[in-house]
């Protein structure tokens, strides 16, 4: 079984003495745990440069939340995966279903970020995910398989991927799929990605949407849930490292 992995996508959230903050508690957290599941934190960008300066040394990773396709260019206010890179962050998250909805990105542009992340020597966590009208109507598996079969690059495997899956109407709801809906999901996933990915086994897939101290032990759990992508609660040390710590419990 790969190593889970638990990560934290701030989002727009944070001034530069809260990411401190944050990611020095989580620094020292994290090196007071026993072994455990890998952490990884993914601040907005302003804050990158603060938290690779909390987190260096330390075994708590560092990624960025989004990166362009192209390594450089006339892209005013974009971000390259390269420069991501040089700041010292080894993850980048695409196709986040707030960029998907928000910014209008396609799966191709996934795909192309997702490439561009693998260029600059980063895993890209690559997200997929229905709408609450997409599963009322019973197309949760058409979308999701549809969404990895073009979102993810031909051969990529466990050393440059991560799979999370968030369903869109749990992101920031409070609700959460139940055990039986999240194993069919992931399960899925780990089928589409067996002929498309580099040893498919051993390819993450987080679960993300409304995690939470209160029921990360019973996600954590599911057969191919290999950790999370945490949005709120890890804007919070405590939240964040009881997550954590339901991958051993």
């Amino acid at each position: 079984m790969p190593r889970s992995l638990i990560a934290g996508n701030w989002k727009m959230n944070g001034l530069s003495a809260d990411g401190w903050a944050l990611a020095d508690e989580i620094v020292r957290r994290a090196a007071a745990a026993s072994a455990g599941p890998e952490l990884l934190v993914c601040p907005p960008a302003t804050l990158i440069g603060l938290v690779a300066e909390a987190v260096v040394g330390s075994s708590v990773a560092l990624g960025g939340q989004d990166c362009h396709p192209e390594d450089a260019g006339a892209h005013t206010g974009d971000i390259s995966a390269r420069m991501l890179a040089d700041l010292g962050c080894r993850y980048v998250i695409v196709g986040h279903s707030e960029r998907r909805s928000d910014h209008g990105e396609t799966s191709a542009v996934v795909a192309a970020k997702a490439k561009a992340a693998q260029r600059a020597g980063l895993t890209a966590i690559v997200c997929v995910g229905e709408t609450w009208a997409e599963r009322e109507a019973g197309r949760t598996a058409d979308i999701v398989a549809t969404q990895v079969r073009e979102s993810v690059p031909d051969g990529a495997g466990a050393a440059d991927l991560v799979i999370a899956y968030e369903p869109v109407w749990a992101i920031g709801s409070g609700r959460t799929p139940t055990v039986a809906q999240v194993a069919e999901v992931h399960a899925l996933i780990r089928r589409e990605l067996d002929g498309r990915a580099g040893d498919p086994g051993n390819v993450r897939i987080l679960y993300g949407g409304s995690v939470k101290p209160a029921n990360a032990r019973e996600l954590l759990a599911i057969p191919h849930v290999n950790g999370a992508l945490v949005g709120g609660a890890s804007l919070k040390a405590d939240d964040f490292m009881a997550i954590a710590a339901a991958v051993a419990a």
